[in-house]
């Protein structure tokens, strides 16, 4: 089992910068792709970015490609997300998935095992 915490959230005008940090529990982090997704009020949660397991491959959404950073730490079992640029629909709750698969292969939610609850960035225009 793993347990994921997200953490950084908060309020941020447009064009602001945020960074997301998920620690995760257990000695198997450092064997697991990480994701990043996100879910706005009535919409479907979607994919953001997500990273394999030794931070060498990284895959991003289009709407988020060159304003967010996915990278990791596996000493210290934390996934972060840095986002600059931030724009209002940018706005959702945020969350870090585990895949126990080692590498980036999906952008599916459902390919993910492990969950984090979540953590709120709103981006005022």
């Amino acid at each position: 089992q793993v347990q994921l915490v997200e953490s950084g959230g908060g309020l941020v005008q447009a064009g602001g910068s945020l960074r997301l940090s998920c620690a995760a529990s257990g000695r198997t982090f450092s064997s697991y792709a990480m994701g990043w997704f996100r879910q706005a009020p009535g919409k479907e949660r979607e994919f953001v970015a997500a990273i394999n397991w030794g931070g060498f491959s990284k895959l991003y959404a289009d709407s988020v490609k060159g304003r967010f950073i996915v990278s990791r730490d596996n000493n210290k079992n934390t996934v972060y997300l840095q986002m600059v640029s931030l724009k209002s629909e940018d706005t959702a709750v945020y969350y870090c998935a585990a895949d126990r698969f080692p590498d980036v292969r999906s952008r599916r939610a459902d390919e993910y095992d492990y969950w984090g609850q979540g953590t709120q960035v709103t981006v005022s225009s």
